[in-house]
């Protein structure tokens, strides 16, 4: 869970680009590219984004194809690391696949030829999203780009990796003009969550944080913007807003040991989360 706001940029993401194509959420196809321990986690997160919205496990994990440094991840393939091959909930239980083996799934679907260039990998699974964290430079090149957006009326790209359609990058990009517009580069940082995630912990005085915790984080974030605003601009309110869902997870999960902040309504939660946060 290294990555929590991703899970809420791209539920924002999403939501924008299945308005403009008037496909469902549970429509979206997501070519991810990095297959390292830090795109593992990612592809954890972006899991979480299906079930929430009603698939099961093994559903949402049909939606998400991986790509390593030799091309698409496929089982015909040949050996591969382990945490990159394919589970299915028979192997384990899913607290366990979740927890510890944060497997990200080799396709059992493709038999052909390996598909190395990414246009190509395109061009197979015809996503609506093109994430990438990776070591390796140059990945998402202009014409992937012009290949996601000629799929898709509002293709979602999220080069998550510091890089050299709806976009957000590691790290913060100025503004840019184009066509008589003044576009904003989003920003996929974890400054965003972690304030009202460990206040919210804290106040509960949670025995661990658990996945469904982080999860309230990612939607607290995502439900707390509209298209004007940003997240920088409300980070107080915004954080007030995260713990009171990571207090409430932390209930639901049986994790809370303030147990008197159980009884408060919604509206006397989110008055005494405010009056715990610190006033510079």
């Amino acid at each position: 869970n290294k990555y929590p706001v991703v899970l809420s940029g791209f539920i924002n993401a999403a939501r924008l680009s299945s308005e403009a194509s008037g496909r469902p959420l549970t429509d979206h196809r997501i070519s991810f590219f990095g297959a390292g321990s830090a795109g593992v986690g990612v592809v954890m997160q972006l899991m979480s984004f299906f079930t929430l919205n009603g698939l099961s496990f093994d559903e949402a994990r049909e939606r998400i194809w991986l790509i390593d440094s030799q091309g698409l991840v496929f089982d015909a393939r040949g050996r591969m690391a382990e945490h990159k091959k394919c589970k299915t909930t028979s192997d384990f239980s899913i607290e366990y696949v979740l927890r510890v083996v944060r497997p990200v799934f080799s396709r059992k679907d493709y038999t052909g030829a390996p598909l190395t260039n990414i246009i190509d990998i395109i061009e197979y699974v015809q996503p609506t999203a093109l994430l990438g964290l990776s070591t390796i430079a140059n990945a998402f090149t202009p014409d992937a780009i012009q290949s996601m957006a000629a799929l898709n009326p509002c293709p979602i790209i999220f080069p998550l990796s510091n890089p050299v359609l709806l976009f957000a990058s590691g790290s913060p990009f100025p503004q840019i003009e184009l066509d008589d517009k003044t576009l904003y580069p989003g920003q996929g940082n974890n400054m965003y969550i972690f304030p009202g995630l460990g206040l919210g912990a804290i106040l509960a005085r949670a025995t661990s944080v658990t996945d469904s915790m982080v999860e309230a984080s990612s939607l607290g974030l995502a439900d707390s913007l509209t298209k004007e605003e940003t997240a920088l601009d409300l980070i107080r309110e915004i954080s007030v807003h995260i713990a009171t869902q990571v207090i409430r997870a932390a209930q639901k999960a049986g994790v809370d040991r303030s147990t008197g902040l159980r009884s408060m309504s919604d509206a006397e939660l989110v008055k005494f989360v405010s009056n715990k946060m610190w006033q510079p």
